[in-house]
């Protein structure tokens, strides 16, 4: 009996960005796990074209980031196409998109719960995932009463993704003027991770003040971006592990001769990734906020109330009062409060020992660190490293 052939499925999907290799694990799961596929994919840009091995490797199927340019040449292989960049609707070609309008909620969610009563978009104009991001924003905007203020780079209906982002690098001056003129405190939702680092590069040149004058949040939560920001940019974390799951499945169901119900699914985001652009609580008093930047760059160097009452111009009874009517917090909660983020993001990022914690915390003894974390979080500094370490890269 001839044994029957595995089917050939290409990846013409870019490895180049974290949502295009977490897609591609996704992928693979689903090969590895419910079928018996050959992958096929070879390192790639997100705007590469389509290679010629595709053509004659007798492909069964494909599963793409499509585009205008790449559409033709994917319908003359004659198979099954699933397309997961959703740019612009293909007929007879299924999509698997994130869900921006979750997306946007996320990132709203994020910078309301931090106290931001006027929010700013920053995105690409042309680029479908950022007009779409904007969309769902101005109307969560609109339903809380607040104001929102929008800058788009310049570019052309046909130009390249990498071509627009590439512009939002070329348009530096105007948007740098558009960020000084936001009014403070404003938070900012950047369409995705990349602008986000191109708005906090303007920032630190303009001496804008992150988070405390812009709270910002991009998307994508791309280790490798978010880390080299300064300050480090808090982000919504896609599910692309799932898009490719999903593409996976609906390509098997193709194989077998059936088409899906949908033209296109969408997979909600799983969470925001905080880091330190967005870790603030948006207040308009002035010197409240000074208070609160103080308190963010030094309480784990150890500083007490005492501290706080002598670097503000506030008696020690009014600085009292605005923390309570404003923060809802006494100052020395808002110490405690960020010595406790900083233990949490050391125990679930590093392999420190408490011991290496307690002084990075501003703590003198460990025993008084786990007790004081124990009664913040409910849990002992052990159980919530168990719970919440991040695995290694692969």
């Amino acid at each position: 009996m001839k044994p029957k052939s595995r089917p050939r499925i290409a990846l013409h999907v870019e490895a180049s960005r974290a949502y295009g290799r977490e897609l591609l694990r996704g992928v693979a799961l689903f090969a590895r796990t419910q079928v018996d596929w050959s992958l096929l994919h070879q390192e790639m840009t997100l705007d590469s074209k389509i290679p010629d091995w595709i053509a004659t490797s007798r492909i069964s199927g494909v599963i793409a980031r499509v585009d205008v340019h790449s559409i033709d040449s994917l319908r003359k292989l004659n198979v099954p196409i699933i397309d997961v960049r959703c740019n612009r609707k293909f007929d007879g070609v299924p999509q698997v998109e994130t869900d921006n309008k979750k997306v946007a909620e996320l990132a709203f969610e994020h910078l309301w719960d931090r106290g931001f009563r006027r929010f700013a978009f920053c995105g690409y104009r042309f680029a479908s995932y950022s007009e779409a991001r904007l969309r769902y924003f101005r109307e969560l905007v609109a339903k809380s009463g607040c104001s929102l203020t929008v800058y788009e780079s310049k570019g052309k209906p046909t130009s390249s993704l990498t071509m627009l982002e590439e512009a939002g690098m070329i348009d530096f001056e105007p948007m740098s003027k558009w960020l000084a003129e936001l009014e403070r405190p404003t938070g900012l939702f950047v369409c995705n991770d990349i602008r986000g680092q191109q708005v906090l590069n303007a920032c630190r040149t303009m001496e804008i003040a992150v988070p405390d004058d812009l709270g910002i949040i991009g998307v994508d939560d791309d280790d490798a971006i978010c880390l080299l920001c300064d300050p480090t940019l808090s982000s919504v974390r896609p599910d692309a592990v799932r898009v490719g799951y999903r593409a996976g499945e609906i390509m098997h169901q193709m194989l077998s001769g059936l088409m899906p119900e949908k033209d296109i699914e969408f997979i909600p985001p799983t969470s925001v990734s905080e880091r330190f652009s967005t870790r603030v609580i948006a207040v308009d008093d002035v010197e409240l906020a000074r208070v609160c930047r103080f308190v963010r760059q030094h309480a784990c160097d150890g500083i007490n109330v005492g501290d706080v009452a002598e670097f503000t111009t506030l008696s020690r009874r009014q600085l009292e009062r605005r923390c309570q009517e404003e923060l809802g917090q006494t100052p020395h909660q808002l110490i405690t409060a960020t010595q406790i983020a900083r233990v949490k993001q050391l125990l679930s990022e590093t392999k420190m020992t408490l011991e290496q914690i307690t002084r990075r915390a501003g703590y003198s003894h460990k025993e008084r660190l786990s007790a004081v974390f124990k009664r913040e979080t409910g849990q002992t500094p052990g159980e919530y490293r168990s719970q919440n370490a991040k695995p290694p890269s692969p």
